[in-house]
């Protein structure tokens, strides 16, 4: 966990070491997600796999439960990336639990062409589920 406010190709830059953690024998996409609280804070997060896949998980979740279990429920902005540099979508299940808590949040990762792209979660997410 650090504090600060980066820019968003060093966001990039911290998911792309945090794939470097993943375990991912079965697809081999290595994943790593940051995400950063209200107040400038970021926790990692990377995907891990398991052969009874029901029971892996993806970096987005693993971030913001990193984040969640050392105190916060504010977020700003989430940037996902894989490994080898290539940019990568949340998945729907990381969309809804994002969006339990802020369904404003920033969404950061790139294009195939390499460009950072931003997209508002509501916007990936229009109608989030809600009790």
């Amino acid at each position: 966990m650090q504090e600060t406010d980066l820019s968003d190709e060093k966001l990039l830059e911290i998911a792309k070491n945090a794939a470097r953690n993943s375990y991912a024998p079965y697809s081999n996409i290595h994943v790593g997600a940051v995400i950063v609280t209200d107040d400038g804070k970021t926790f990692t997060g990377t995907n891990i796999e398991n052969s009874s896949y029901g029971l892996s998980i993806c970096a987005e979740r693993v971030a913001i439960f990193n984040a969640v279990s050392n105190g916060y429920r504010k977020f700003k902005k989430i940037a996902v990336i894989t490994s080898d540099g290539k940019g990568i979508m949340p998945c729907g299940a990381c969309r809804q639990v994002l969006a339990e808590f802020s369904e404003n949040m920033e969404v950061i990762t790139l294009d195939k062409d390499g460009n950072v792209i931003r997209f508002k979660l509501n916007d990936l997410l229009p109608h989030a589920f809600r009790l």
